[in-house]
């Protein structure tokens, strides 16, 4: 009786024991400690990035910080012991924060596979071997959260690298985000981004990793050709085809409108610009050296009310006769064969899979190039157990993440009470563009002063955003319907003397170009000059 109990006692502890070790993580590293001495820093040449230990801004919590722009960095810590991906669950985990963003860069995290013997960590460098590579990587078009796996063909022995499809974008802020990959037995992977699923994908189906783990069954035989004969064409043109006689293939595409008559009250003495008579030759202008002066050209009053101005002509209408180059109908190819494919044979690297044949995690390794310093790594989790990471972002990064969030809502909210919001900062900078476009450049001065006043007063951007827009389309419309032609752009008024050549050295030259062809284009339009130009 008393050895039951004692063997039942025994199977609890032990099972209590079983249960203590499988919530323990299989790594875990916070950076609360210095990470010299159990991380090692790359020791070749490429790699000038400097790894330092930092304070999250805004928080006392420490993590691995890449401390320079535009620099490769390479740093990697090697395991106690190997952790296998082949049986259960495998949780890989880990916070960035991208304090100064990420415009073109990775802040992914190598899993090292097993190295050869004699492999020396100071080695690490973009070609050290990896299982799996997952998480954040920006650049260009590029935007998305790797996850990347290298897997051993059992049929070639060669490694293949298989990218999942269609993987979840980068959050676009500067807060902290936690990245979880969930390795599952049934073949499963779930990807997370703070706790949320973002995709979930089966590692043996070809919609999910591209190239598939699972080969094809057949493959195009290399060795097929086309052959000569073969005519692709489904149509062709008809040979017994004939041009018609009455077919004119030079008649032009439009001709003069003969029954147009002139409309009344045209004027044909007036032109459709004058000089501006409020504008004045100015007392410095010298005729020998800045030439005849002329006044700048506006808009003739008397034309605004007429039909038009200037010498009449008769509009252009469409030729009822026009044919255009005379072409053979087509007809079916009577000798369309389809577009030609090989022939398919069974593909020799083919092999029939289970499950994945994972590669254990060796050691972890950050291998990135950035053009952004600030990228902070922290609480960098392997575990068999989803709790266990549950548990580590709840407790660490949660609670920062909330903060970052408040202070990131009482900055725009400072900002939208002190000025314009981001959303109408893009607003103006749009109507300063539109109000550069030359077919406006008589009312360029108009078109600045109601920006600048939708400036002062922010509640009122939509009617300034409508107001310039109708006078976009309304110059459009007159242009393009209204018989007259584009406003030329306004001569300056007042024209700035070209400087006398001088000799400048090598250094100075180029800069004083651009200084006088600002100036040039500042009296092109005079105008008053806006905040935004100051």
């Amino acid at each position: 009786m008393m050895g039951g109990r004692a063997l039942l006692l025994l199977l609890l502890v032990s099972a209590l024991l079983v249960q203590i070790r499988a919530s323990d993580p299989l790594l875990y590293e916070s950076f609360d400690e210095d990470f010299e001495g159990r991380w090692v820093v790359s020791k070749k040449d490429e790699y000038q990035g400097v790894w330092k230990r930092a304070k999250s801004d805004g928080h006392e919590d420490y993590g691995l910080l890449v401390s320079e722009k535009a620099r490769k960095y390479a740093i990697i810590k090697e395991l106690d012991e190997p952790v296998t991906l082949k049986d259960g669950t495998v949780v890989l985990q880990f916070e960035v924060r991208l304090q100064n963003g990420l415009e073109c860069g990775g802040a992914y995290i190598k899993y090292i596979r097993p190295q050869e013997s004699g492999w020396d960590a100071k080695e690490f460098d973009n070609e050290t071997p990896y299982t799996i590579m997952f998480g954040p990587d920006k650049c260009g078009s590029t935007n998305k959260v790797h996850f990347i796996l290298k897997h051993k063909s059992p049929k070639t022995g060669k490694y293949v690298e298989h990218h999942l499809k269609f993987p979840p974008s980068v959050p676009y802020d500067k807060l902290s985000h936690v990245y979880t990959a969930i390795l599952k037995p049934d073949n499963e992977v779930r990807i997370l981004i703070d706790g949320e699923e973002k995709k979930k994908a089966n590692f043996l189906s070809a919609d999910d990793f591209e190239p598939a783990l699972i080969p094809p069954k057949t493959i195009p035989d290399p060795d097929d050709k086309k052959p000569e004969d073969w005519d692709e064409r489904a149509k062709i043109p008809d040979p017994n085809a004939v041009k018609p006689d009455d077919w004119d293939e030079d008649a032009p595409m439009e001709i003069e409108d003969v029954e147009a008559t002139k409309p009344e009250g045209w004027l044909d003495d007036e032109p459709e610009e004058i000089d501006d008579p409020e504008a004045s030759k100015p007392e410095d202008w010298d005729d020998e050296e800045d030439g005849e002066w002329e006044a700048p050209k506006i808009d003739n009053p008397k034309c605004e009310e007429a039909p038009g101005c200037g010498e009449w002509k008769r509009p252009m209408k469409q030729n009822p006769a026009y044919k255009g180059k005379w072409h053979a109908p087509l007809i079916d190819n009577p000798n369309y064969k389809g577009i030609w494919k090989p022939q398919e044979i069974p593909n020799p690297e083919y092999f029939e899979l289970d499950k994945p044949d994972f590669d254990p995690i060796a050691a972890i390794g950050i291998e990135i190039w950035t053009m952004q310093d600030g990228i902070l790594f922290d609480n960098i989790l392997i575990a068999d157990d989803e709790k266990v990471a549950t548990s580590i972002l709840e407790k660490t990064w949660k609670p920062k993440y909330e903060v970052e969030k408040e202070k990131e809502k009482a900055e725009e909210a400072a900002a939208a009470a002190d000025g314009l919001s981001e959303f109408q900062k893009k607003v103006f900078d749009i109507l300063y563009k539109i109000a550069d476009v030359p077919f406006l450049a008589p009312y360029k001065t108009k078109i600045i002063d109601v920006i600048e006043k939708g400036e002062k007063q922010p509640n009122i951007t939509l009617g300034i955003l409508v107001s310039v827009v109708v006078v976009f389309v309304t110059v459009l419309f007159r242009i393009l319907f209204g018989g007259k032609k584009p406003a030329a752009p306004v001569k300056p008024a007042v024209e700035v003397k070209k400087p006398k050549a001088t000799e400048t050295d090598g250094a100075g030259s180029s800069g004083d170009k651009v200084e006088n062809e600002d100036e040039k284009e500042e009296t092109a339009a005079p105008r008053r000059r806006s905040r935004r130009e100051t």
